[in-house]
């Protein structure tokens, strides 16, 4: 009997030894923010995880304009450098992580800023949310992200990772308190992994029309 592969299984194989690009953008611009903490504490995961190599897309690094030009205009030289750090970096992603406080019921204006920059960059890709704030836990602000994500054509991970009370939910070294944090952030990759992987594939076999 052959044991010579087809090249659908061949391919299906080759995708999943391929490692995932995930992006994390770290969504508060705010002076004495907690979202590094939120987000080293994701990194620790994604590293553990297996398979993923994670980008961090902090938006106080890697700041992008405000005012956008008119349609089918051109940019002016200094707006086109920043997009330049940034948009490079969603288009190579595979998949995305959102780490957003809540403000208003809302998430921060700077997110939605880098949300709307770009377009093609979000689809067909899956994203994933860890949302941080008061009693809340910052999920208001993600209900609101889904509603904006899927006008991008992106799929948005059902399971979430989210931290109420926020500052009292982590130790001195930035370790989650609760260890039930830490299984939802591994329900929510493992999740996006699949996601990332199927969506990859398909891209792959037929590119995604808008």
């Amino acid at each position: 009997m052959s044991t010579e592969q087809k090249p659908a299984e061949q391919s299906a194989e080759q995708s999943a030894e391929q490692g995932l690009k995930v992006a994390v953008l770290v969504g508060s611009t705010r002076e004495g923010r907690f979202g590094p903490v939120v987000t080293d504490w994701l990194l620790g995961h994604l590293e553990a995880h297996g398979g993923l190599t994670a980008d961090r897309i902090d938006l106080v690094e890697t700041p992008l304009p405000t005012t956008f030009p008119s349609f089918g205009g051109e940019l002016p030289p200094g707006d086109a450098e920043l997009l330049a750090a940034v948009s490079p970096r969603l288009e190579a992603a595979d998949a995305f992580v959102i780490v957003t406080p809540e403000y208003n019921h809302s998430f921060p204006a700077p997110l939605k800023n880098a949300i709307d920059w770009h377009n093609r960059q979000w689809h067909g890709k899956p994203v994933g949310f860890v949302s941080y704030g008061g009693l809340s836990g910052g999920l208001r602000a993600v209900e609101q992200l889904r509603v904006v994500m899927a006008e991008l054509n992106a799929a948005t991970i059902r399971n979430t990772v989210s931290f109420h009370g926020a500052a009292q939910c982590f130790d001195a070294d930035g370790r989650a308190t609760d260890p039930a944090a830490d299984a939802a952030a591994k329900t929510m990759l493992d999740q996006l992994t699949w996601w990332a992987r199927a969506l990859r594939d398909a891209r792959q076999a037929r590119p995604f029309a808008a």
